[in-house]
């Protein structure tokens, strides 16, 4: 079953970009201005902007004006619907893989016991 999830998929989209992951890293820490946040990156700022409103649209970024400078906070809790949905899968694959285990200990406890194939 596939999740249908359009806000999902815009973070998963935000995120999937390097420059953008990189924002995010930096804003992790606390908040920044657009051109710290640009300096680093191999672009324009008029680039680096349209980077940010990608991740505000997903909702990882907020941002506010205070005179010429527009300063990106990483907004709290935005990335917790990623972290759910990861660990949802991360359930569903240990128990496929626990269930996996139990089957090879099956086989290997009706073999011949030396561990070897026939």
């Amino acid at each position: 079953m596939l999740n249908q999830s359009p806000d999902l998929d815009r973070v998963f989209h935000a995120l999937a970009d390097p420059a953008r992951r990189a924002m995010v890293e930096r804003l992790s820490q606390g908040p920044a201005p657009v051109s710290e946040l640009a300096r680093p990156l191999p672009m324009s700022l008029p680039a680096a902007m349209q980077h940010l409103g990608v991740l505000e649209a997903a909702g990882l970024v907020r941002s506010s004006k205070a005179g010429r400078v527009r300063t990106c906070a990483i907004e709290p809790g935005a990335l917790s619907q990623v972290e759910q949905w990861i660990n949802a899968r991360r359930v569903e694959w240990d128990r496929r893989l626990d269930r996996l285990g139990e089957y090879l200990q099956t086989m290997e406890d009706e073999g011949d016991g030396d561990g070897s194939s026939r």
